[in-house]
């Protein structure tokens, strides 16, 4: 474990050495907020409520998308870059898993981004903007743990495009294609209320809700009791589905580089 808290470590370090950088992080962050806010004011007018969704709904949900979003940032091209410039033979002659390396790395970055990025963007939301508290100390507590298990759905989706190195060239298409799913399915763009109810039939069975839009409408107090145990579940459950998956991918793209390699 000792290795893999000094990775996370390094990492954290090393994003703090780059200032500016988290500055136009904050920024960007903050500008984003606006124009959603501009758009979704824009479009409820003088309404407080469309389809019984209130506007400090939709400002909540988009504030905390954004600022999980900016957090949990995952570079999907680190396989890529590692089995293209040969350095990849190198990781597994280390004594430490890769796999667990990545994410270590990652989680460093994220804390980062959440104490830089996200805390203080959220500040000036709050300030500027507005956003509904939590419905309870417990909502918190379970939106918070459910934004943790969404960081791990999102981390096993990018590490299965990240293991698509081994058989293509370049990820970045899908890494893109996979941004777009993300993007549009978690309810980071569009609130997923909105969404028509044969495309939320659809979004049930796929990963994507369970990043975003599942711990949101829990700190809402938009679900409760069974039906939050339940997404619990379904959130570790494509935890599993996914590490199984990618595991497949890795211990197969091994022999791949092997072969290659020979």
């Amino acid at each position: 474990m000792k290795p893999y808290i000094e990775f996370a470590r390094k990492t954290f370090i090393n994003k703090m050495v780059y200032k500016f950088d988290y500055v136009v992080g904050i920024f960007n962050t903050c500008l984003q907020i606006f124009i959603f806010w501009c758009i979704y004011k824009a479009l409820y007018g003088t309404s407080s409520k469309i389809d019984g969704i209130s506007f400090s709904m939709v400002t909540t949900n988009f504030i905390l998308c954004l600022g999980l979003s900016s957090t949990f940032q995952i570079n999907d091209l680190f396989v890529q870059e590692k089995v293209n410039d040969g350095s990849i033979a190198n990781e597994f002659l280390r004594p430490v898993n890769f796999k667990g390396r990545i994410l270590a790395e990652n989680i460093g970055s994220i804390i980062f981004g959440l104490i830089f990025n996200f805390i203080p963007a959220l500040f000036v939301a709050i300030i500027f903007v507005g956003i509904q508290s939590p419905v309870s100390s417990l909502a918190l507590l379970l939106f918070s743990a459910s934004a943790i298990l969404g960081f791990f759905i999102l981390w096993q989706i990018s590490f299965i495009v990240q293991m698509t190195s081994f058989w293509v060239i370049n990820v970045w298409s899908i890494s893109t294609i996979k941004n777009v799913f993300v993007n549009v399915l978690s309810g980071s763009m569009l609130p997923l209320w909105f969404m028509p109810r044969a495309v939320m039939g659809f979004i049930k069975f796929t990963p994507f809700a369970s990043i975003y839009f599942i711990p949101i409408r829990i700190y809402l107090g938009d679900m409760q009791g069974n039906d939050i145990l339940i997404n619990f579940l379904r959130q570790m459950l494509w935890i599993a589905i996914l590490y199984i998956i990618g595991e497949v991918m890795w211990r197969r793209g091994q022999k791949k580089l092997i072969v290659q390699g020979g």
